[in-house]
C-alpha cells in the first residue's frame, strides 16, 4: 500500500476532481450520506481486509514497511521467501541488513528497507519481547513505522479502529467530498468524524479496494461504482 507524503499529492494522486468545486453540504448531510456509501461498500465488498498476505501480527507489520512505495503485490511476491527464513522478530533481529536484502530486492527503496526491518525486529526483542505491540505510540517508535502503517496493523491485526490514509483514501476523500486536506492524518480525522467507530477498520480496507479497482486515478469506473449516486463528483469525467 503507497505511503501518502505531502510530496507524492498531484494531480495524478487527486484525480481531475481537485479542480471541481464541492456543494455546500451541512455536516449532518454529510453524516448521513456517509452512512449511504458504508451501507453500499457493505454489500460491494464484505468481508474486506488487507490485501497483504500475512498469518500474524508480525508478518503484518513487516510487510506493511515494505509496501511503503510498493505494490501489495510486489510485496506478496517478496515476503514468503523472507519469513519463510525469518519467521518471528527474533530471527530477523539476528540477522544484518545485507542478509535481508536479497529477499525483498524487487521491492523499491529495498535496502533502506532491509536496514529498518532488522533495526525494527531489534527494538521488537528489546523492548517487547519479540511481540507486536498493542499501542500506536510504542508502534510509533520502531524503525519505519509511521502513523500509517501503526494505524493498519492496529486495525487489521488487532481490532482497534482507526482509518489509515493512503495515497487511494486521499483521492477519495476528496472526490467524495470529505475532505480536502493534504495532510493523511487530518484526512482520517475527518473521515473517522463522519463514519461510526465500529466501522473505520471496514471503512479503510473498502475505500482502499475501491480506490484500486473502480475509483482509480487516471478513469473511474463511474459505470460500475456502487456508490455513485452517493459522489458528489459523478460526471466530472
Amino acid at each position: 500500500m503507497p505511503i501518502l507524503t505531502r510530496r507524492s499529492v498531484s494531480r495524478y494522486t487527486l484525480g481531475a476532481v481537485s479542480a471541481t468545486p464541492c456543494p455546500k453540504e451541512s455536516r449532518r448531510a454529510k453524516k448521513e450520506r456517509a452512512q449511504r456509501i458504508l451501507a453500499a461498500l457493505e454489500q460491494h465488498y464484505p468481508g474486506a481486509a488487507s490485501e497483504l498476505a500475512h498469518r500474524n501480527p508480525f508478518e503484518l507489520l513487516v510487510a506493511t514497511v515494505l509496501s511503503a512505495q510498493a505494490t501489495d503485490a510486489s510485496v506478496n511476491k517478496a515476503t514468503p521467501a523472507l519469513f519463510a527464513r525469518y519467521p518471528d522478530a527474533h530471527a530477523l533481529a539476528q540477522a544484518t541488513p545485507e542478509e535481508v536484502a536479497p529477499f525483498i530486492r524487487s521491492i523499491g527503496l529495498y535496502r533502506s528497507k532491509a536496514r529498518n526491518l532488522v533495526a525494527l525486529a531489534q527494538k521488537l526483542v528489546e523492548k517487547h519481547g519479540g511481540e507486536v505491540p498493542q499501542d500506536k505510540q510504542a508502534l510509533m517508535r520502531l524503525p519505519g513505522v509511521g502513523w500509517k502503517t501503526a494505524t493498519v496493523v492496529l486495525g487489521a491485526a488487532f481490532g482497534v479502529p482507526g482509518i489509515a490514509v493512503d495515497t487511494h483514501l486521499m483521492r477519495l476523500s476528496r472526490r467524495l467530498c470529505f475532505s480536502q486536506a493534504k495532510d493523511p492524518e487530518q484526512i482520517g480525522a475527518e473521515l473517522e468524524s463522519y463514519f461510526p467507530r465500529e466501522k473505520w477498520v471496514f471503512t479503510h480496507h473498502a475505500l482502499i479496494l475501491h480506490g484500486r479497482y473502480v475509483c482509480t486515478a487516471r478513469k473511474p469506473a463511474c459505470e460500475r461504482c456502487p456508490i455513485y449516486a452517493y459522489c458528489p463528483s459523478k460526471g466530472a469525467w
